[in-house]
């Protein structure tokens, strides 16, 4: 593969090629940087202090790990289902790569094959088969896989977070992003070369979420209260849900694979389970109202209490979940689907990992069915 620079004004970056092999030294409790799933949440990446390891989700074992032997941190792992190549950024107090590049590693030949320099830090990597996507603070940037050709260059707000989805089974791409300001997001539709802006929230989205095949979006603000489930085509609002009343922060939002369901999980401690009513059939007509031009706040089309919405709060007449699990407060953990049915896989910086079942008809609280911590020295 080829290297390539950012292709902005302004001098180019000198770029260089580090070659890496497996170091066999452990370290039995690391820092953790970085924690992601795969595209299909059946297994999961966590960058550490000089490497980074791969687990699968069902059932929990170690798949493989990586120690390089050039001392420093890997702050992002990006995967492909379960390819042979990854995404690698430096992270950490003391990065094994600078910040601004993307490194492609090769699992096959143990070494890295290309890399993308840009010149600011790389906030986020997403892959699929036949693209490269790379957030910046303010920008993305889209390749193709197998030259690194840039396609497309996405100016966005402000996004620490590096917030972007993409399809995967859906050809060509969608991808979402952050708009142009507070609350907006940015739809890319590859197929037709158009772009739509909708107004999801009123502060700032800071979560957000999309089917395999792009045509629903997920998104939560800071508030971290509400989350609203978009159709991707036309911009409208399908359905609201209620995490709770008081502020949180969103840290995940994930669709099962049938998406008849989303898993939430922030800093409360509690991980939702939403049931989704609306099928792909319907999506479309479910509202009218289009929300990209809606200036006023978004209300739930959904509710089990709509007739009383005139006298009471809105409080009152939210969708809940259907099914809870109760975690740590404070700490941040990661949530998808499991490969079994009405399962989920929680994640969690601390090392955690909780496997659970749920009742999509009876709800209530989940049963654990496993737990690990991965960190541990007897997982390898």
């Amino acid at each position: 593969m080829a290297t390539q620079n950012e292709p902005d004004s302004g001098p180019d970056n000198h770029t260089t090629t580090t070659t890496i092999t497996n170091n066999p030294t452990q370290v039995a409790t690391p820092p953790i940087y970085h924690l992601s799933f795969n595209q299909n949440h059946s297994c999961f990446s966590v960058g550490l202090q000089n490497g980074f390891r791969v687990f699968d989700t069902d059932p929990f074992k170690p798949s493989f790990r990586r120690e390089l032997d050039t001392h420093g941190g890997i702050g992002l792992v990006a995967m492909l289902y379960r390819c042979n190549l990854f995404c690698l950024v430096g992270g950490g107090p003391d990065p094994i790569y600078p910040r601004n590049k993307v490194m492609i590693w090769d699992d096959h030949v143990s070494r890295c094959i290309g890399e993308l320099s840009f010149r600011s830090e790389v906030r986020n990597v997403k892959l699929r088969r036949d693209m490269i996507v790379v957030v910046l603070n303010q920008k993305i940037f889209v390749y193709n896989f197998l030259d690194l050709k840039l396609l497309l260059q996405i100016e966005t707000d402000l996004n620490p977070n590096g917030l972007c989805e993409i399809s995967q089974n859906s050809s060509p791409m969608v991808l979402v992003s952050l708009g142009l300001q507070k609350g907006q997001i940015r739809v890319e539709n590859f197929g037709s070369k158009k772009s739509k802006f909708v107004m999801a929230h009123d502060s700032r989205v800071v979560c957000m979420s999309l089917t395999q095949d792009g045509g629903r979006l997920a998104t939560a603000s800071s508030k971290g209260t509400l989350i609203r489930v978009f159709n991707t085509l036309d911009g409208t609002l399908l359905q609201e849900v209620r995490r709770g009343a008081d502020r949180a922060d969103i840290y995940s939002l994930a669709f099962s694979s049938n998406a008849q369901f989303l898993a939430v999980s922030s800093d409360k401690g509690t991980v939702h389970i939403f049931s989704l009513k609306v099928d792909s059939g319907s999506m479309a007509s479910l509202t009218n109202d289009r929300s990209h031009i809606a200036s006023e706040p978004i209300h739930s089309r959904l509710s089990s209490l709509c007739v009383f919405k005139v006298v009471l709060p809105k409080y009152f007449s939210s969708e809940w979940s259907v099914a809870q699990f109760r975690l740590p407060e404070g700490l941040q953990y990661f949530v998808g689907f499991g490969q079994q049915k009405n399962t989920i896989v929680i994640i969690g910086m601390d090392g955690s990992f909780y496997r659970c079942e749920f009742d999509p008809v009876v709800g209530g609280e989940m049963i654990q069915l496993e737990y690990h911590n991965f960190l541990n020295a007897d997982n390898f």
